[in-house]
């Protein structure tokens, strides 16, 4: 059997693990793909319930938590081939390991063949009735010795995976007390050959929850009591506040502030929740905590009312009301990537922006959105934040040039997207000027039920306030009785992004005029006036809004003028 912590441990048994001991003592299987959050730390409970629990890797964990109780424990990498991790003299019985005299074979074709030779040579014994033993096997690394075809079908590679996918199917092998465990980063990176075996259960090891965490930061408090100082009776907040981090990085934090005789204090959280999130995601994410709210995102009343009625659903916990995502569209320059800091500060919550998750490599992508997806999972709740969505999320069809990344990227967003356990947890917003090039079914409720479009301004008034409120943020001081002036001179379809460049624009000349006399802010205003020109082509501003019209899920979000008249000449 596969044990279970001691009668009164103290430390329970993953949740993960447990599903694991349930399918294999039940028969359903014993083959067991461990994936996910495979390099991180685990809490490995005392031995026969004596002494302390201490920290371990997965490696740890399997064999001597998990295979305790085996006769033989062999383990293989590519680096240490095959090891006898236990039961040496039954192993050394075996006649072809006596004719090896004691050599086995380290290149993965040889030492796959070599132990299914001995996995087999067990059962037959058992079958015989002259030996009953229990054998367990850990490959370390399964993605680097069976990896997922790059490029072209390969006889050797799809020989090995065949093998080790008879250690969960083959009669022999199940009803013998056999168990294997293959652990890789990625399921996308383990041969299908192996993944899509009806007997081998995918177990994923997910990153640690808050009440992990709780739990090792009171283990580890009284070995590091400089840097608990604030935190070893109580560790529940800090463990809030670094969801999302793993046992691994929060040991590694405690051992420096503890040399460095540092006290981890409240405001380090937040700073060092940020460093070891984006340490751990291997630049696959940018984790932003946003300190903006909705009262710095200038005009889109009715935008922002909408937005905080969601937030205070969000507040209180009633998330049936909640969205499970958003789509931000409109021109160019209307302040999308803003909105969405604005509304993820105001709500309180962390923002995860993706950054470049594709990759050269076949196989490689969908690995990486792998880790981003597990990652989410732990960070409790945060805003998603998706730019230039029509570019990232890929496309139903796949592309002939792309060897299918598309295709498969495509794939996983719409089912991640579209989990509804996920309601209230991960809210995913999206953001691009280009809509129409969004995947229909990635934009359909249920993954995306609000639609907001954001717009340049369509009164003379607006644009005026705009440019004055910009002004206003670097020192200038433009009269708003100025404006009767300047009314007809005032650009139309004016966005945020047009709106701070004309900003600095005035501020550079107010910088650079003769001292001996300076302009003002509204003489550099006016100046500025005579000679700009929108940096938004007029055909392309008339296109992108009419798309961003098309696309509202609610015509209350677009301003009257534009739903009358269609789009506006710009002076």
């Amino acid at each position: 059997m596969i044990e279970t912590p001691a009668a009164g441990s103290t430390v329970a048994m993953p949740a993960w693990a447990q599903e694991l001991i349930a399918l294999y003592e039940s028969g359903a299987s014993n083959q067991f793909i461990l994936y996910g959050n495979v390099s991180d730390r685990l809490v490995l409970p005392p031995v026969d319930g004596m002494g302390e629990a201490t920290l371990g890797d997965l490696n740890d964990f399997v064999l001597r938590v998990l295979l305790a109780r085996f006769d033989v424990v062999l383990s293989y990498d590519l680096g240490n081939g095959i090891r006898i991790e236990k039961g040496g003299k039954e192993f050394g019985e075996w006649p072809t390991f006596q004719s090896s005299k004691g050599n086995s074979p380290k290149d993965p074709r040889g030492a796959i063949e070599f132990l299914t030779q001995f996995f087999r040579y067990a059962a037959n014994l058992r079958r015989m009735g002259r030996a009953h033993m229990q054998v367990g096997l850990l490959m370390r690394g399964a993605h680097l010795i069976a990896p997922a075809p790059r490029g072209g079908f390969s006889y050797d590679l799809s020989a090995l995976a065949s093998l080790i996918r008879e250690w969960g199917s083959e009669t022999l092998l199940t009803e013998h007390n056999f168990a294997s465990f293959l652990v890789a980063d990625n399921l996308s990176d383990l041969h299908s050959i192996i993944t899509s075996n009806p007997r081998a259960s995918r177990v994923q090891v997910p990153l640690p929850s808050v009440a992990d965490l709780a739990g090792v930061l009171k283990l580890l408090a009284p070995q590091y009591p400089k840097a608990m100082e604030l935190y070893s009776a109580d560790p529940t907040r800090p463990a809030e506040q670094l969801a999302g981090t793993t046992l691994a990085a929060v040991e590694s934090l405690l051992k420096t502030m503890n040399h460095k005789g540092r006290v981890i204090s409240p405001g380090d959280l937040t700073r060092l929740k940020k460093e070891l999130v984006e340490r751990d995601s291997q630049g696959l994410i940018d984790f932003i905590e946003p300190d903006r709210t909705l009262d710095e995102l200038y005009g889109q009343e009715k935008v922002k009312q909408w937005l905080r009625q969601d937030i205070a659903l969000w507040a209180k916990g009633d998330t049936r009301a909640m969205p499970m995502g958003y789509l931000i569209c409109g021109p160019v320059g209307t302040g999308k990537t803003y909105m969405v800091e604005c509304f993820a500060g105001e709500a309180g919550v962390p923002v995860v922006k993706l950054k470049n998750f594709r990759d050269k490599w076949v196989g490689s992508t969908e690995g990486n959105l792998e880790k981003i997806f597990r990652l989410l999972h732990a960070l409790g709740r945060c805003v998603v934040f998706v730019d230039e969505a029509d570019q990232a999320l890929g496309k139903r069809t796949a592309d002939s040039g792309d060897s299918g990344v598309g295709g498969r990227v495509y794939g996983m967003f719409a089912e991640e997207m579209s989990d509804t356990r996920n309601r209230g947890k991960i809210l995913w917003i999206l953001a691009s000027s280009r809509p129409d090039l969004i995947e229909v079914d990635l934009k359909r409720p249920g993954r995306i039920d609000v639609k907001i479009p954001l717009f340049p301004t369509t009164e003379p008034e607006e644009s005026f306030r705009l440019i004055r409120a910009l002004c206003k943020r670097r020192g200038l001081d433009i009269p708003e009785s100025s404006f009767d002036t300047l009314r007809e001179r005032m650009p139309l379809l004016l966005t945020p992004g047009a709106a701070e460049a004309l900003a600095v624009k005035i501020y550079r000349r107010v910088q650079t005029s003769d001292p001996a006399r300076p302009l003002t802010g509204l003489e550099a205003l006016s100046e500025s006036l005579n000679d700009y020109q929108n940096p938004v082509p007029r055909e392309v501003m008339d296109f992108q809004i009419g798309l961003a019209i098309r696309e509202a899920s609610d015509l209350e979000f677009v301003p009257e003028k534009l739903r009358t008249r269609g789009t506006l000449s710009s002076t």
